[in-house]
Formats: C-alpha cells, structure tokens, sequence
C-alpha cells in the first residue's frame, strides 16, 4: 500500500513538470510571434548618409619619417527614412583614412535623437598631425597628387538604438563609409592642400 502511495506521488510530481514545461514552451513561442510580427510590420531601415562637402586644408608628407599630417573639414548629412521607427545615435566617432589606413584622429559627435524623417548635419575637423604613414602608401599618394586627383574615405563607428512608441531597442552597432572625390585643376607631384578641391555630394554605404 505504501509502495503504491509512493508511485502516485511520483506520477503527480512528473504531470506538474510536463505542464510546467508546456507553458514555459507556449510563452516563448508567444514571444518568439510577437518579436517576428513587430519586426516584420516595422523592420527599420538603415539611416541614410550623404557626405556634402570636404575641405582639405593640410597635406603633408615627410618622406624622410614617414610622417603624414592631415587636416580635413567635412560636412555629413543623416537622415531617418522610417515612418515611425526613430533613432537614437549614441555615439558617433568619425574620422578619414587613405587606402584602408586611418590618418586622422576620430573626431566624437554629440547624441542626438533623430526623429520619423529628420535630418541631421555635421562639420567636424578631423586632424591628423605626424601619423606614420606606410612607404608604399607615401608612393600612392604621391602619384594620386602628381595625377591631379585624391579619393579619401570618411567613416563613422557609432552605435544606435531603435525607438518605437514608447519602446526602445538595446544598441546596434553602425558603420559608415563615404568616399570623398578631390580634384585639383594641375598637379605638382607632391602631396599638398592647395588646389584640391571636392567635387560633388556622394551617397555613404551604411551598415547596421
């Protein structure tokens, strides 16, 4: 009789964990519907950035060190596409690099919070005094200038939250790159400033 109580007891304790399991397994398949739904109705597109303008305003090249000094002023433009998705950038470091070599400082914009169809503008001045610079990458931007032209890549790292209502999303990471067209009328054979002039606004690629 008491081996019999014991095995019901058993049968109760497995029961209650079956159905314990079945309704932590029905919540997060709940979850699981409502996450695709939302993202589904909503799925934010990236923020759209355009590169406007880029002054040069230093360019000097030490073959003797290997040194480059860079001072570049640019203006950037963002803007939020979604109907009712805004964006909060949390951090926005932007900086310029020749040949996948960064040869300014990164350059730190202020948060902002940007709105359905906002648009923000920024002029920050990344500097880059006494970078080492590579001798191959010395002999490229050599010739780049003797040829009358410079192609640099702006870029921003940055990272990004989603607001929808009331709710706001845990951070994305973002990374953009606009190429930056320089042109000069007449070429001296040495890097330098002077002449080099942007040629038009350029759509960045963005990654989220």
């Amino acid at each position: 009789m008491g081996k019999d109580c014991g095995n019901h007891g058993d049968d109760h304790l497995r029961n209650g964990c079956r159905r314990l399991l079945a309704v932590l397994l029905g919540l997060a398949f709940i979850v699981a519907i409502i996450a695709l739904i939302v993202y589904l109705v909503l799925r934010p597109t990236h923020p759209r950035f355009f590169l406007q303008d880029a002054s040069l305003r230093q360019l000097n090249l030490s073959n003797s060190s290997g040194l480059l000094s860079t001072s570049l002023q640019v203006t950037v433009a963002s803007r939020n596409p979604n109907d009712r998705v805004g964006v909060y950038y949390d951090r926005l470091d932007v900086y310029a690099s020749y040949k996948y070599q960064q040869i300014t400082v990164a350059a730190s914009l202020p948060p902002v919070y940007q709105g359905h169809g906002d648009v923000d503008v920024w002029s920050p001045v990344l500097d880059g005094p006494n970078v080492p610079f590579a001798p191959y990458l010395a002999s490229a931007i050599s010739q780049d200038c003797q040829a009358g032209y410079l192609i640099l890549q702006v870029k921003i790292d940055g990272r990004v939250r989603w607001k929808v209502g009331s709710w706001i999303s845990g951070h994305y990471h973002l990374f953009v790159t606009c190429p930056a067209f320089l042109v000069t009328s007449g070429g001296n054979g040495a890097p330098g400033a002077s002449g080099f002039k942007f040629q038009t606004t350029t759509y960045c690629h963005v990654e989220v």
